[in-house]
């Protein structure tokens, strides 16, 4: 009898009893179907969706409490052995950072066990041995290795309510376990919208509340962050918190969130942190910490040397590892690391399609000889390229072919799609303000705020940022912006970042295209495009886009450890002051001319691949090329399709490996089976409508054989198949839905045909009629 139940059932009845008798609390302790990878988004053309074969559910998380765990099982139906889901196991055990890994089909459980270096790691066990909650906590703790003294701080409870993901357990419980082993200086390298703030609370909540620290000293360098962090994340706090300001310093709280610039300043009397005694903070976290806070010559470092008895628990996205300034210097190596593209893979972050346009002016202008610019200048005669344009030399009608292209984008997809327009500095960005409310006129004057400048130097622009950061607010739609959305802005729905500035940095490259990378279900925002009109897209092929970080800085015998920091530019400085080489001190010389035609050049579209690479193809090339490879003929796909009991089962084949074919028949403006897409982009066979196929086999009257009410539901099929595709009528559900349902109930339905084979039959010779 075992072998005839189902995986569900070999849990209810034996997997499940045999955890509760060792003990294991159901409500606390026992977590089922938990969660892993929720589908990564795969996209082709317009549409994204998640690809179902890419969830992950471990049958059995167990946990000491919750957000500690300890074990994974993996379950399997009695037709398999009682190893056969071990390696599925250790493969959710190593995503979830535990020891100890179960596979059971009913009969019993192989327990593989990391703790035992030296002895049995993998033995069977009986139903009634499985280990009890205190025996894999005993063991997990020794495993650790860590003070005998620091278990109630490793058991320390979560705050409860909203659920952290595996990967956010993963760094809280590292971060917890660093400061357990006595570690002074902690790094989180995680992703842009995987939660960085959440996961530090949690850290801060449970050293609080297990009275490891008493005060904290939360650091950002945006205003936007510290308020954000306070009334979302941090907001369990109440009354033991506040936020620094009118350099002020209050002593009456445990937790304090500030700005740099809030606490230093030039001068001594600014630096009003030394109002506190260096003693006075147990633990100062370092929000976008690559932001050159750990920089030996940096004004916030001062505050970290002031306080440097305190941890320090530094968090970023973007570890700054150059010739000139390392965070792993100071802070050593990241006690957790969640990259972009496991983001991405896992189902928590948005993949992108990237469309690269190259302009004429940009790849080489030379002036002629005596052109003078709008304000009477002399153009130096010399070529500019792209490092020159919107820096030295102003091309007032690329402004308008860069708008118009951002413009037939949002026209071809969504006119209302969140979008931020990264330009060279504010002049540019208030020019592309211009240039972008021309460009949609009919929206424009309908509103004003359809175009924003949001700029360090606009007032009015920065008190839009809220609005066009809430999903909920329709306007502003476009913000044009120079540094100040680089960093720490959630723009959870923001569907488009237009890259028209000079990035060389792989650090701030990161941070922008984080802007994008949030997923908002809510909002259909699965994925993001990028527009690049200065090739900055090129850094995805950098080795260091998304890699592990790197110390390349190795200090002498009486260098600092901690590299000196790029000075940078001031984030968006109203007047620029790079000067002309041989000028120092000067600012740059800056031509604007409005009578140099500009034209596109070229334009190219690139998706994020399966592999994590960028794609260069269309998507009917990417198509034929993906049935190409599973089909190595015509023939070969004609017999797999007429062979396949349920045609859905090759079109979700496809599909999986990003084939989407309703782009497709949108893009041929045609309502075509994916049978007849296939013939016609892989095989070059003139494709069908649905509605002719149908009509093809009404021609050939194949159901005259079947009368009243049997006839009746084919034919009705039939003109389902027209209207909706071969996926709908191999549905169950069909035969409730109208017009199907008002010939009868499915039961009656199925018995005119005289039982369910005769039905199945006769819906196997509609498919074969149709494809005939």
């Amino acid at each position: 009898m075992t072998k005839e139940l189902s995986e569900r059932d070999i849990c209810t009845k034996f997997i499940l009893p045999a955890l509760e008798a060792a003990g294991w609390d159901r409500q606390s302790q026992l977590f089922e179907e938990y969660p892993l990878r929720v589908g990564r988004v795969v996209v082709r053309g317009n549409k994204g969706k998640r690809d179902p074969g890419t969830v992950r559910r471990a049958d059995y998380v167990l946990f000491h409490k919750p957000g500690i765990p300890l074990a994974v099982i993996e379950a399997k139906d009695n037709t398999h052995s009682i190893r056969d889901g071990i390696q599925q196991a250790l493969a959710y055990a190593d995503m979830l950072d535990v020891p100890f890994a179960f596979s059971s089909n009913g009969d019993g459980f192989l327990f593989h066990d990391r703790t035992a270096a030296g002895g049995v790691v993998e033995r069977e066990l009986t139903l009634a041995e499985f280990p009890s909650p205190e025996e894999l906590w005993f063991r997990y703790q020794a495993w650790k290795n860590l003070p005998t003294d620091t278990a109630p701080l490793l058991a320390q409870d979560y705050h409860p309510g909203k659920r952290p993901r595996y990967y956010q357990i993963n760094a809280i419980n590292r971060a917890i376990e660093a400061v357990a082993s006595r570690q002074r200086r902690l790094l989180l390298v995680m992703a842009t919208g995987t939660g960085k703030t959440f996961t530090a609370f949690q850290i801060i909540w449970r050293l609080w509340k297990g009275k490891a620290v008493k005060r904290i000293l939360f650091l950002a360098d945006r205003n936007i962050l510290i308020d954000q962090t306070k009334v979302n994340d941090f907001q369990p706090f109440g009354g033991a918190m506040t936020k620094i300001e009118n350099r002020q310093a209050d002593p009456a709280y445990e937790i304090y969130l500030s700005l740099y610039q809030a606490i230093t300043g030039t001068e001594e009397a600014q630096n009003i942190y030394k109002q506190f005694s260096p003693d006075f903070f147990d633990l100062v976290v370092v929000d976008e910490c690559h932001r050159g806070s750990a920089a030996e010559d940096a004004a916030w470092r001062a505050v970290l040397d002031y306080f440097s008895s305190a941890i320090h628990l530094g968090l970023t996205a973007t570890p700054k590892e150059t010739a000139d300034v390392s965070n792993i210097a100071y802070f050593g190596e990241p006690v957790y690391t969640y990259s972009l593209r496991q983001g991405i893979e896992d189902g928590y972050l948005a993949p992108y399609k990237v469309i690269r346009i190259d302009l004429d002016k940009d790849l080489g202008w030379r002036p002629t000889a005596g052109k003078t610019d709008k304000l009477g200048q002399l153009v130096e005669d010399r070529i500019y390229n792209r490092g020159d344009i919107n820096k030295t030399l102003v091309l007032e009608q690329r402004d308008v072919l860069v708008a118009e292209r951002i413009t037939a984008l949002l026209k071809a997809t969504d006119r209302y799609a969140k979008t931020i327009v990264f330009c060279e500095d504010i002049d540019h960005a208030a020019r592309m303000r211009q240039a972008l409310i021309n460009a949609n006129a009919d929206l424009a004057v309908k509103n004003s705020k359809y175009v924003v400048q949001i700029t360090g130097d606009n007032e009015e622009g920065k008190r839009e940022l809220d609005n066009f950061i809430d999903p909920e607010k329709p306007y502003p739609v476009i913000a044009t912006t120079s540094r100040l959305l680089n960093t720490g802005v959630d723009a959870q729905t923001c569907k488009l970042i237009v890259l028209d500035r000079t990035i060389n940095s792989m650090t701030e490259f990161k941070q922008i295209i984080g802007r994008g990378t949030r997923i908002n279900e809510d909002y259909d925002k699965l994925w993001f495009s990028i527009l690049d009109f200065k090739r900055a897209t090129e850094l995805f092929a950098d080795p260091a886009f998304d890699g592990e970080p790197v110390v390349i800085y190795e200090p002498g015998p009486d260098q600092p450890v901690a590299p000196p920091d790029d000075p940078g530019i001031p984030e968006d400085h109203p007047v620029d002051l790079v000067p002309e080489q041989g000028e120092p001190g000067q600012p740059r010389i800056k031509y604007v001319i409005g009578d140099v035609p500009v034209y596109v050049a070229r334009e190219q579209v690139q998706y994020y691949g399966p592999d994590g690479r960028l794609v260069t193809e269309s998507l009917r090339d990417y198509t034929r090329i993906v049935i190409s490879r599973r089909f190595t003929s015509l023939d070969d796909f004609l017999t797999t399709w007429s062979a396949a009991e349920k045609k859905q089962a090759v079109i979700a084949e496809l599909e999986a490996q990003g084939v989407f074919f309703d782009e497709l028949a949108t893009e041929l403006g045609k309502d075509l089976d994916p049978f007849d897409l296939i013939l016609h982009i892989a095989f070059g066979q003139k494709p069908l409508t649905r509605r002719e196929r149908a009509q093809n086999v009404k021609k050939r009257n194949v159901f005259g054989k079947y009368g009243g009410t049997a006839r009746q539901v084919l034919e009705a099929l039939l003109d389902k198949y027209a209207d909706a595709g071969i996926v709908d009528i191999e549905q169950g559900e069909v035969l409730k839905l109208s017009p199907l349902d008002r010939l009868g109930s499915p039961v009656e339905l199925i018995q005119s045909f005289g039982g369910r084979p005769q039905y199945l039959q006769a819906l196997a010779e509609l498919e074969r009629s149709l494809y005939q």
